[in-house]
């Protein structure tokens, strides 16, 4: 039978819109079960160990299991259930619909008056079909809306009946949602996915590339989607144990030529990590702006406060890295040129030569020194006190914790803040923005020089606000939380860094445009740089799931690419590392990597 080239185009649109669709129901329907598991356990890869926790995560997932039907998954030989197991399960116990309740109702109710008797239901759920006890339908019909005359109207029975099973769904999903660690610890925290039109990087054969290697496949029936599950299970999830071993010999070795740069052009820029609450990293995004071709050494490294020398500095042990981007037609149309592979001590650099035009500088760090604080502080720093006269003045530990403050936000290293730079500090600390207006006012009433602000007029703006509060702290220990300072006034959840740039035929010009998380533009960059960087091997028992292994001397990077159809789910095990710190913190996990996409893991 013949069709037209417009026939074929316009089935395989449906095809492909097809497939999408189906990927996107199991992606859901697999987000509901991870969410109703992890109500109950701690991993999805922990066992059910009883039939009273299948009976509880089944009605996590909106089910109402019987007695009945929990004997069927759990019978006389069964000693647990893995995740695998339980996906099953659900598929096979579908919820309840109104159409099925209302027509279950309606067979007790022969009048089809709408309602039935307190007793008649009592009498059915104690001698019928999956039998209950007396104390069991009590508890039941007391939350049931029997009118005055004993009757329950069963319409409003189902409604009450499915939105409490839906309430049960949201609570577990919105927990995974919430909770940074299960996030992390189940989808992975970089993950790229190359929209239609992108062409994912392909995969060098030899040298680079080994058949041999030691991540193992749990094979089983290709066609049936992949999920997280025990290393028994012989459903097609895909397991693995990532090895991290030592760095690669080659020389990452970063060397500062001062009698061969001495005459180049250089421009610096500060900037900071921040922690969020919920675990992810934010940082300043800078744009570099190159008059002609010239030979660059670029280089980022934690930032040493001048103020704080002799202190404990916790930040300086942070990794940090710089992703260098092109900017082509617009913001969105960024190249992966390189990122500061070479390392001295702390600092990370990158030398070569770039054409003039406009870069995009992305820091990153990894998070394995950057992570939520667990020790408890039990004192809290005194910031203000009243003086013999009663006049509100700022503690000398309070001065000295804004004096470090003021150095990180200074961008630009000229000892004054500009509006700019003051709105980057305001944007963090309230989410709010100083207009020109506002900044009129702060002119009249605090010291500036050249329309910025001193640091004694920083000092006096926050004296201003204890002042406004009468002297409570609040507003003010609401600013120092955010800019990652605990309540002994140490910074322990935030990393200032500076950036350098030295060109040697033109001068660089570089400047802080926004304060936000890496988002897809920061993983795809990390992904690129791996693929293109990194061992590649495959993994075992699989034509189509690539493990790319980047090494450096400080730190280890891996993405997993999956070219395949289908969703897979890969188990990292990393227990056998030593000396090393993970991100996730975690030594095992599990990643969900989408059709066609990447994951660092």
């Amino acid at each position: 039978m013949a069709s037209t080239p417009g026939n074929q185009k316009a089935t395989h649109l449906e095809n492909s819109q097809g497939k999408k669709s189906q990927h996107a129901e199991e992606a859901i329907f697999y987000i509901n079960c991870r969410a109703a598991y992890l109500t109950v356990l701690k991993s999805s890869l922990e066992n059910i160990k009883s039939k009273e926790q299948l009976n509880l995560v089944l009605q996590q997932a909106g089910r109402n299991p019987s007695p009945k039907t929990i004997n069927k998954y759990w019978t006389s030989q069964t000693s647990s259930l893995n995740f695998d197991d339980f996906c099953d399960i659900l598929k096979k116990e579908k919820p309840a619909t109104k159409n099925e309740l209302l027509e279950a109702f309606g067979k007790i109710d022969t009048d089809k008056a709408g309602y039935i008797s307190h007793d008649e239901l009592c009498k059915i759920l104690t001698t019928r079909g999956d039998k209950m006890t007396w104390e069991e339908v009590t508890s039941i019909t007391k939350q049931a809306d029997f009118n005055c005359n004993g009757k329950l109207d069963y319409n409003k029975f189902c409604e009450l009946y499915l939105s409490t099973s839906e309430q049960c769904s949201k609570a577990a999903r919105n927990r995974l949602e919430i909770d940074p660690r299960l996030r992390q610890q189940h989808f992975g925290n970089q993950s790229e996915n190359f929209p239609e039109g992108i062409t994912l990087p392909v995969s060098k054969p030899s040298p680079r590339v080994s058949r041999k290697t030691d991540h193992k496949l749990v094979r089983g029936d290709s066609r049936a989607p992949s999920r997280p599950s025990s290393a028994q299970s012989s459903k097609a999830s895909t397991s693995t144990t990532v090895s991290v071993g030592a760095s690669s010999s080659r020389n990452t070795k970063l060397i500062i030529e001062p009698d061969t740069m001495k005459e180049w052009q250089c421009a610096q820029s500060k900037g900071c990590f921040y922690l969020e609450e919920n675990g992810e990293i934010i940082s300043h995004k800078y744009r570099l702006h190159l008059p002609q071709r010239s030979a660059l050494c670029i280089t980022i490294k934690p930032f040493r406060i001048p103020q704080a020398e002799g202190k404990s500095c916790r930040w300086l042990s942070v990794d940090t890295a710089l992703f260098i981007l092109k900017e082509n037609e617009s913001q969105e149309n960024l190249q992966l040129v390189s990122f500061t592979e070479l390392q001295n001590k702390e600092m990370f650099g990158w030398r070569g030569e770039l054409g003039s035009g406009v870069y995009w500088l992305l820091p990153f760090t990894t998070g394995c020194r950057l992570r939520k604080e667990k020790t408890q502080i039990t004192g809290e720093a005194k910031l203000v006190w009243r003086d013999e006269d009663g006049e509100l003045t700022l503690t000398n530990e309070f001065q000295a914790a804004l004096l470090d403050i003021f150095e990180t936000i200074d961008l630009d290293g000229n000892g004054l803040l500009s509006l700019e730079e003051y709105n980057f500090f305001e944007l963090r600390t309230s989410g709010e923005k100083c207009d020109q207006e506002a900044w009129a006012v702060c002119k009249e009433n605090f010291e500036m020089k050249k329309n910025e602000l001193t640091r004694q007029g920083f000092l006096n703006l926050n004296l201003m606000e204890a002042n406004d509060r009468d002297g409570d702290p609040w507003d003010l220990w609401v600013t120092l939380l955010s800019l990652g300072y605990n309540k002994a006034l140490e910074m322990t959840e935030a990393c200032p860094f500076v950036i350098d740039v030295c060109a040697e035929r033109c001068k660089p010009r570089i400047k802080a445009i926004s304060l936000e998380a890496g988002g897809s533009q920061l993983s795809r960059a990390v992904c690129r740089s791996v693929v293109q960087k990194g061992e590649a091997k495959v993994l075992d028992g699989s034509e189509n799931i690539f493990i790319y292994t980047y090494r450096s001397g400080s730190r280890i990077t891996s993405v997993i690419e999956n070219k395949s159809e289908n969703k897979v789910i890969i188990h990292v095990n990393n227990e056998q590392s030593k000396n090393c710190l993970n991100n996730r913190g975690l030594t095992v996990f599990a990643v969900e990597v989408a059709p066609k996409s990447m994951m660092g893991s």
